[in-house]
């Protein structure tokens, strides 16, 4: 008798086993195959980030440039003619934009 039960308990557990072992397959050929999809999409779109990237960059720096060139030409204004500009405008500009470049 007692060995029949250790022999139907052997069973059972291996009848868990192969249930648990199908599952996981199962579950490891669905994210085999999410895995070759992403790594399809990232292909796909890797250049056109990589080159959007470069372009926003590019964009940063012009912009900065741009608003250097601002701050000195509006120095020089308020140097000639102090009366065009409110009195605020005479601090000196703090840049708040937070630096996306630092690593989070």
């Amino acid at each position: 008798m007692a060995d029949e039960t250790e022999k139907e308990s052997m069973r059972e557990a291996s009848a868990e086993v192969s249930r648990d072992l199908g599952r996981l397959q199962d579950s490891n050929a669905v994210l085999s195959h999410f895995n070759e999809y992403s790594e399809h999409c990232f292909a796909e779109v890797s250049g056109d980030f990589s080159r959007n990237t470069r372009l926003l960059k590019s964009m940063k720096t012009d912009l900065d440039y741009i608003f250097q060139k601002l701050r000195s030409m509006k120095s020089k204004l308020v140097a000639i003619y102090p009366d065009a500009f409110v009195d605020d405008s005479k601090e000196e500009f703090i840049d708040r934009r937070p630096d996306l470049e630092l690593s989070q």
